[in-house]
């Protein structure tokens, strides 16, 4: 990396870390699972607005230059948008010309030892019990196509600070986060197949699998059999029968502590 962008970087958490240590505890686990001497992708769990903070912070204290994907337009808000380019955010352009130059630059990531931050689900978790749902195929596409080793991340707490769409944050009593990073996953099965559909969305089930797995050890308690759905109306998944709404849900998570195993 460039001094500029390590520059920047510095910059970024000499303001935010402080910020963060006052506001969370941390707990971090699998260190040890981190790539050596080489750029990998990183494939967190997503339930809260400020999970990218959390996790950059733990990946930043590695030594390892955290980098996310990031809306095109953002980078043309001023002040935001230079903070992006400074340090090296990887722009998400519209049509195939746009997707190759993001994926040169991810590559560039890649090849200077940096860290890649993609959400499998694509958003916050719709699942009313925080659950990591049904994904997307971008993180899975940018592991075949570069071959670089991907690291399953999972994290609570942090929306016990921010609630999932909260407009405000629950600062009293301190809240901690426990995170933990997983072996890299192995994908190997995948190497020389077609990029196509089937093998992308089986990948990007492996990788997920990955995650909630290590998400139940943090929560102490057993993963649904199935993935909530998205593109599903009225579920009842899991064998569970949802009666409230997800209105009620989200008040009742910012009224008691929802890591009720921290």
């Amino acid at each position: 990396m460039t001094p500029t962008i390590r520059n920047t970087f510095r910059v970024l958490a000499y303001v935010l870390r402080p910020l963060i240590n006052l506001l969370l505890g941390k707990k971090w686990w699998g260190v040890e699972n981190l790539p050596k001497d080489q750029g990998f992708i990183i494939c967190p769990n997503h339930v809260t607005e400020i999970d990218p903070v959390v996790v950059g912070h733990f990946i930043y204290n590695q030594g390892v230059l955290p980098h996310f994907l990031a809306k095109e337009s953002l980078f043309k808000i001023p002040v935001f948008g230079a903070a992006l380019r400074g340090s090296k955010q990887i722009p998400v352009y519209r049509g195939s010309v746009g997707a190759q130059e993001s994926l040169q630059v991810a590559k560039e990531v890649l090849d200077d030892g940096g860290g890649i931050i993609i959400y499998p689900e694509g958003t916050l978790t719709r699942d009313p019990d925080y659950w990591p749902m049904q994904g997307r195929t971008g993180a899975a596409r940018l592991a075949l196509e570069t071959g670089a080793p991907v690291v399953p991340i999972a994290h609570w707490g942090a929306q016990q600070l921010f609630p999932r769409y909260a407009k405000r944050l629950y600062p009293f009593p301190r809240k901690t986060v426990r995170l933990v990073a997983g072996k890299p996953v192995d994908l190997s099965a995948y190497e020389g197949r077609p990029l196509d559909k089937a093998t992308l969305q089986e990948v990007t089930d492996v990788i997920l699998d990955a995650i909630t797995d290590l998400l139940s050890e943090l929560r102490g308690e057993p993963a649904p059999a199935e993935r909530w759905d998205p593109k599903k109306k009225n579920q009842t998944p899991y064998g569970r029968v949802i009666t409230r709404t997800a209105e009620k849900i989200e008040n009742d998570k910012t009224s008691k502590d929802p890591g009720s195993t921290a």
